[in-house]
């Protein structure tokens, strides 16, 4: 198995890899913790569990995942790359044309077989049961995050629903204010899974929906939730990949849903959708406060949890932030598969100031005319990705990682009238910008060099570019010059060629060949 089975495993090697500190010091839930930790995060510090926080016997875990190394751990690999390229290998399976290739294809499909949910009779997640009038959402470490929040909110749920049609659960990931000892509400963004499981059970006339909420478990389990996984297809489906495992359900007390087995604690009950409350403000990753808004009540019925239970929680705000590795982790581990769709990709960013949902940085391999545009409304139909609001597209070889490359290059290729397109259409419902909630402007722009099948007659311009020569002659002297060491840098030598449109070679039959930039120049004066 990849990862950590439970909370205290995860603690304990990441405390053994010198990436957790103990508070032994009583505190607040209340804005407390939260200041704490983004201190800490602002440093892109430790992770830090809290052992005495006010009113709970329930140690806090936060900013457990707040920082490459530790995201790599609980996902069990050395890098996010890692998993990346293990993804790749999978679904570059081609069905085999002898025994022979047969045979090699084997433990790959052997490894996808073991990726379903194992369902179990017994669960770690429920030694300890409160129903009626034990249950008191209080007695947990839950935080306010900040002044104006309207109240207490879970901010690392895993949240379970069910396709009333299909039966396929579905995992999720929304804050929840408690409102009281046993309500909550559920912030169920209209883009997502869970309010289309709620729009279908209200067409049957349902109104209460059974829901689960899990809260730490598997090391895994929490970024599953997060994970921008197809309608349908089991997010613990992905947890089980990724684990090289399966992850083990039990059966909910309550109701048919299947919560995962080693949680810590699990909240179960159902969503009223007629019973509709006031939710927020809340300080979101946004960088400001998400204004109230209407959204159902969530009542909790039955409290499970394990005997030495962590509460997990998280806190989001101005970057950075922990959920900027989540997010992170995603644009890593699900670059390959996006490459499927948009071959012509290179690399993606979706850069720390951007929140995910603002910046996309995309460099691509240019063969035909417009074709960055091309990629920008691909992205623009692709799941979460409909809702980015600027997308920047880049030649092959610039480095997206590198923002201040890109726009450089935004700068310099950029001519705003034409390489600039805006277009109206659904953005995140938490964009405060947006004249009405959940769909307004979006921008694209083709910061790609210009070809004359593009309409650009000019001649575009040779990059400047020291020789190699000289680059390794001042490389190996620089000792001699009595300059520091930290100033030396590392100059880079030649790009490697790119793409250019020869208008000769288009003429010849329309190839797109591989042209040093010189001879680009001279194709499209």
């Amino acid at each position: 198995m990849r990862g950590y089975n439970s909370t205290w495993e995860f603690i304990q090697q990441i405390e053994k890899a010198g990436e957790l500190v103990r508070i032994q010091a009583e505190v607040d839930p209340d804005l407390e913790v939260s200041e704490i930790a983004s201190r800490v995060m602002r440093e892109y510090g430790p992770a830090l569990l809290f052992e005495r926080v006010r009113g709970s016997r329930i140690p806090l875990l936060i900013n457990a995942y707040g920082s490459n190394k530790r995201m790599a751990m609980a996902l069990g690999a050395e890098s996010l790359d890692e998993i990346s390229e293990r993804i790749t290998s999978l679904i570059d399976i081609k069905p085999p044309n002898s025994l022979k290739d047969a045979l090699k294809v084997l433990p790959n499909l052997a490894q996808v077989r073991k990726f379903p949910p194992r369902t179990v009779k017994r669960g770690a997640c429920q030694q300890i049961v409160f129903q009626g009038e034990d249950i008191d959402l209080f007695a947990l470490p839950i935080i306010k995050c900040w002044p104006q929040d309207g109240g207490r909110y879970i901010t690392l749920p895993q949240v379970i629903t069910k396709n009333p049609e299909s039966g396929a659960q579905n995992l999720g990931m929304y804050r929840i204010q408690v409102v009281d000892e046993k309500t909550c509400i559920l912030h169920s963004q209209a883009h997502h899974d869970t309010a289309r499981h709620l729009r279908m059970y209200a067409e049957r006339g349902i109104t209460k929906v059974p829901c689960a909420v899990a809260i730490g478990g598997a090391s895994v389990a929490t970024y599953a939730a997060t994970a921008p996984m197809p309608p349908e297809l089991d997010e613990w489906l992905l947890a089980g990949f990724l684990r090289e495992e399966p992850v083990e359900l039990v059966k909910a007390i309550e109701s048919d849903l299947r919560v995962p087995a080693e949680a810590d604690i699990v909240l179960e009950g159902y969503i009223d959708i007629e019973d509709v409350r006031v939710e927020g403000p809340f300080g979101d990753h946004t960088g400001f406060y998400t204004l109230k808004d209407e959204y159902p009540a969530f009542h909790i019925t039955t409290v499970t949890m394990r005997k030495n239970p962590v509460y997990w929680t998280t806190i989001v705000g101005q970057p950075p932030k922990e959920d900027y590795f989540l997010g992170k982790a995603t644009e890593r581990i699900f670059l390959n598969i996006l490459k499927k769709t948009v071959p012509e990709i290179v690399d993606m960013n979706l850069p720390i100031f951007g929140l995910f949902h603002n910046f996309c940085f995309v460099s691509i391999r240019k063969e035909y005319p417009h074709h960055a545009r091309k990629v920008i409304y691909a992205l623009w139909g692709l799941g979460q990705m409909s809702l980015t609001k600027w997308i920047v597209v880049v030649d092959a070889d610039v480095d997206v990682q590198n923002t201040d490359e890109v726009l450089f290059y935004v700068g310099t290729n950029v001519d705003p009238e034409r390489d600039v397109q805006v277009v109206h259409g659904p953005i995140d419902v938490l964009d405060h910008a947006s004249d009405m909630t959940g769909h307004g402007g979006k921008i694209g722009i083709d910061a790609t060099r210009k070809w004359a099948s593009e309409g650009f007659q000019r001649r575009w311009p040779k990059e400047l570019e020291m020789s190699d020569e000289i680059i390794d002659l001042v490389n190996t002297r620089w000792s001699e010059y009595g300059l520091s060491e930290s100033m030396k840098g590392s100059q880079v030598k030649h790009r490697e060629p790119i793409l250019y449109e020869s208008d000769a070679l288009r003429a010849g039959g329309g190839k797109i060949g591989t042209i040093e930039s010189g001879e680009a120049e001279r194709g499209m004066q």
